[in-house]
């Protein structure tokens, strides 16, 4: 197992020699573009991973807790290595953009705020940047020249709020969390309905036979761009 023991090397080399603008270029291929909440990420990423001095290798070593769902948590993701995947990425459905890290041994952390006024600033720093997003992306109008104007702007800006203090940016603040408990390991069963294999903790027993939550016609929580939510829907087949 050794030789799979630094898949994050360069990852934490990034971080180690403070290379921004590399775990920018890393987050960009998950995120499928550049743009100043992103860099946030990055920013926020890299110094919480600094500040906590603590390796991850996924195997929920930390744990980072956001609470937006938005580009700034794809940065965090990449950047620290807590993934939903992993387990090590908790949501906090706040709508601010801020990070919590912590190392699991101890629940040392760092929280990190964006401050109220940063992107108010941010616009008028960059004047030719406020109306394209709001054609572009508030409105999501604006001709294929725009639109290509409005990527090199965005992508422009990214690379230039990198070299912004980060006391500009964040509101910073050293804590002490109780970190979640590990995620436990659940056995799967089989809906009577769909035939679907589906975690145990998520089955609703109908007349003693077991059901996924759309065929038990249960709520389920949703998570889309506004948020999390309560949904139902009939299952399909």
């Amino acid at each position: 197992m050794h030789e799979f023991a630094h898949a994050r090397t360069v990852m934490e080399t990034m971080i180690r020699d403070n290379d921004l603008e590399g775990l920018l270029r890393q987050v960009e291929h998950m995120h499928g573009h550049l743009c100043p909440g992103v860099s946030l990420g990055v920013k926020a990423g890299h110094y919480a991973m600094k500040a906590v001095n603590r390796e991850n290798t996924g195997m929920e070593e930390l744990v980072a807790i956001v609470e937006c769902n938005n580009c700034f948590s794809d940065g965090i993701q990449v950047v620290t290595g807590c993934t939903f995947g992993n387990n090590a990425l908790v949501f906090k459905d706040l709508g601010k953009t801020a990070v919590t890290l912590a190392r699991r041994e101890d629940g040392s952390a760092i929280r990190l705020a964006v401050k109220p006024n940063y992107f108010q600033d941010m616009f008028a720093r960059y004047p030719v940047a406020g109306p394209l997003f709001q054609k572009i992306v508030a409105e999501r109008q604006g001709t294929a020249e725009e639109m290509h104007h409005f990527q090199h702007v965005w992508h422009s800006i990214s690379l230039k709020e990198l070299e912004l203090p980060l006391e500009e940016q964040f509101s910073v603040t050293r804590l002490t969390i109780a970190p979640p408990r590990y995620a436990p390991i659940f056995s799967s069963l089989v809906c009577s309905g769909c035939g679907e294999a589906v975690m145990e903790s998520r089955v609703r027993l109908r007349q003693n036979q077991p059901y996924c939550l759309t065929c038990a016609g249960e709520d389920y929580f949703l998570l889309t761009g506004h948020g999390m939510s309560m949904s139902r829907e009939n299952c399909h087949g």
